[in-house]
């Protein structure tokens, strides 16, 4: 549920197919997203899964997975 969830805000933020998100896919070497985008997704994360991403986990977070394992780790 998440990982969809997560897959469908990243495919709309980055302006690419949901098919071609993979859990494994790194945030800004594989899927080319910039430090505003991942910002925005930060944002849609925060508000949709109603938690707070702290700024150092951002830089931890480096693939799909990552940002799913951490929201469920928060909620």
């Amino acid at each position: 549920m998440i990982m969809e969830k997560v897959v469908a805000m990243l495919a709309e933020q980055l302006g690419m197919p949901a098919a071609e998100i993979k859990p494994e896919a790194r945030m800004k070497e594989d899927l080319k997203a910039d430090s505003a985008s991942i910002m925005m997704l930060v944002m849609d994360v925060e508000s949709e899964f109603g938690i707070e991403v702290e700024d150092d986990a951002i830089e931890k977070v480096k693939t799909v997975a990552d940002m799913v394992a951490y929201i469920e780790e928060k909620m």
